[in-house]
This record gives C-alpha cells, sequence and structure tokens, in this order.
C-alpha cells in the first residue's frame, strides 16, 4: 500500500452521517423525575388499620412494661419515699431531690464492685466458653444429610429452653450435688464426694454449665436459618474446584454467618451487665455471697430487700449507660470492619 493509499483511505467512522437538524431538535426531553406525592395521614389510616390493629397489642406491651417504667429512672436522683404520698406519683414529686448522691453511695459500697466484677467475669468467661457453641452446634446440624435425624437432634436440645431456672437448678442438684449421681458414683467407688453445687471456686463453670445445657439449643436457630441461605450450588462450584470441607467451611459457611455473628456478639455486648438474675437468686445462699453475688442480685437486695430504691435505680442505670455504650462502640467497631452491625448510617 502507498503512502498516498493510506492518506487518503476513510477512516472507520466515514459513513456514518450525521443527524438531520430537525432530527435533533424533535428527540424528546429527558424525563424529569416528578416528587412523589404523600399520602395524607388519614388515607394511610384507612388503608393500614389492619396492620396497626395486629400490631397493637406488642405496642400497649413495649408501652406499659418498657417506656413507662423508663420515667421511673428519676428515682436515682431523688431520696425516694415510697410513703411520701398517697400515690406513686405523688411519692416522686414529694421525694427530696439529691442529684447524683444515690451514684456516689453506690461506688463507695463494697459489695457494688464485688457484683460488679463477679458479672463482668462471668460475661467474659461465657463469651468465650459458651458463645461459640450455638454456631458449632449449627453446623453440625447442617452437615447432617437425614431431615428426620436433625429434626430429631433438634427438638432434643431445645427442649430444655422451655425449663424454667428452678427445674434446671434442680436438675444440675440432683447430678452434681451433695447426694446426687456424681456424688454417690464417688462413694461407690470409695471416693471422697465432691459437692459441685455449693464450691465457689467451680461456680463460674457451673453457671456456664446450666446455661449451655438450658439455652445452646435455642441459640442455634438463628444461625440454622442463615445457613438456609447459603446457595447450595457454592457448595459444588467449591468441590468440583477441589475444596475440602475445612475450605468449604472457610470461604463459604463462616462468611456467611459472620454478619449474624457480629450482630449477636453486639447485642451480646450490650447485656455485658446483665447475667441472670433467676440463676443467681436460687445459688447466692449454697456458694456464698463473694462469688455468686452479681448487679442484678446486688440491686435486689439493696431496692427490694433493704428499701434503698435510690441506690437500686441508680445501679440499675448504671448497667444501662454501660451496656448502651458498648452497643455503640461495638457497632462502631464492626462498621470499620465492614460489616453492618445493629444499625448503619444512610
Amino acid at each position: 500500500m502507498t503512502t498516498r493509499e493510506t492518506i487518503g483511505a476513510p477512516g472507520p467512522d466515514a459513513d456514518r452521517v450525521p443527524p438531520p437538524a430537525a432530527t435533533r431538535a424533535t428527540r424528546p426531553p429527558e424525563p424529569t423525575l416528578v416528587p412523589r406525592r404523600k399520602m395524607p395521614l388519614r388515607a394511610r389510616l384507612r388503608r393500614d388499620w389492619p396492620l396497626l390493629l395486629m400490631c397493637a397489642p406488642a405496642m400497649l406491651l413495649l408501652l406499659v412494661f418498657h417506656y413507662l417504667p423508663t420515667l421511673g429512672n428519676v428515682v436515682a436522683f431523688q431520696d425516694y419515699n415510697p410513703y411520701a404520698g398517697d400515690s406513686p406519683l405523688q411519692a416522686f414529686l414529694h421525694s427530696t431531690w439529691i442529684g447524683f448522691g444515690n451514684f456516689e453511695t453506690l461506688f463507695n459500697t463494697e459489695g457494688f464492685w464485688q457484683a460488679l466484677q463477679n458479672t463482668l467475669t462471668i460475661t467474659a468467661f461465657q463469651l468465650v466458653f459458651f458463645f461459640p457453641l450455638p454456631i458449632a452446634l449449627a453446623l453440625l446440624l447442617n452437615s447432617l444429610v437425614s431431615t428426620k435425624l436433625r429434626a430429631f437432634i433438634q427438638s432434643i436440645v431445645y427442649l430444655p429452653h422451655f425449663f424454667s431456672w428452678v427445674l434446671v437448678v434442680t436438675f444440675f442438684v440432683q447430678m452434681f450435688g451433695g447426694a446426687g449421681l456424681l456424688a454417690d458414683a464417688f462413694r461407690d467407688a470409695g471416693l471422697t464426694p465432691w459437692n459441685v453445687m455449693t464450691n465457689p471456686d467451680t461456680f463460674i463453670v457451673l453457671v456456664t454449665a446450666e446455661a449451655v445445657w438450658k439455652d445452646v439449643g435455642w441459640g442455634t436457630i438463628v444461625f440454622l436459618a442463615a445457613l438456609s441461605t447459603v446457595d447450595q450450588n457454592q457448595y459444588e462450584a467449591a468441590a468440583v474446584d477441589g475444596a475440602g470441607r475445612w475450605r468449604r467451611l472457610w470461604h463459604i459457611t463462616l462468611p456467611a454467618l459472620r454478619p449474624v455473628i457480629v450482630l449477636l456478639l453486639i447485642l451480646r455486648l450490650g447485656d455485658a451487665l446483665t447475667v441472670g438474675f433467676e440463676q443467681f437468686i436460687l445459688q447466692r445462699d449454697a456458694v456464698g455471697r463473694q462469688a455468686a453475688e452479681v448487679l442484678d442480685t446486688f440491686v435486689y437486695y439493696q431496692a427490694i430487700v433493704n428499701q434503698q430504691f435510690g441506690i437500686g435505680a441508680a445501679a440499675g442505670l448504671f448497667k444501662a449507660a454501660v451496656g448502651l455504650t458498648l452497643v455503640l462502640l461495638a457497632n462502631k467497631v464492626a462498621h470499620m470492619l465492614g460489616e453492618q452491625g445493629v444499625y448503619s448510617k444512610q
């Protein structure tokens, strides 16, 4: 090819003819977004009244048992006297306002710091040895091929959740108490019986074992629901590529569970100062106050038994403030790690 032919050769856009001016002029304009008209409140109520009616009982329960009692936090700043008036409202109005005096008394009480230490120790221990167990149980149940066997095991492990703490503690007393099966087995073997139920050194292991037996099956429900959303084609494709069971678990299953794990971990941190009341009040006298006194039982004995309502309310408000702070901090860390957490910023 000569240089002339190369220079005079038509380009790839030579056959394109620009549209005439008339065509360009008659082209329809770009559509504009019209703001959606907001439906009046009366029309929305007329449309959604069946849904609102179904939600009314739950909203009433929240109002009566959660939001209205929140107003009682004012007791934490008063020298509250329930006999100061003829009604609870008059008692609120006539009680002396002392500001942060109840908090100062609370923080100077030795029993409070002992209860706080026990609560935090039990929470940390259960986060390590209890929180992962529902995840492991969900993975094991999900790996079963037989649906009948899976349903049978689920029914067995879910059942203790519906037992009261009185029944759970009674069961453990019959198994591990001084006159239980374990003590009888030690006596038959010529050994000194070991009463687990009254040993303060192993109390933290005991309450964790009771919580595991009661709630580990129930805790697997959320994780099994998360596992049911995983596409099975991902497992098949990974198996075709040569991924073994552990690699499929690490690269497919655990990433699917990670948002749920983070969410439940944040919520558990929010309840870090709430380890339960019934379970500990039932066993407090057996192992002693030094081992079994937690914030829930401390509030009960201070506010109800000793009738120091202001100190009890201050302890409860302290628990709520610490729980809210832990939730906010944990949720912030979850956002930094790329997870949604409890809520996400829009």
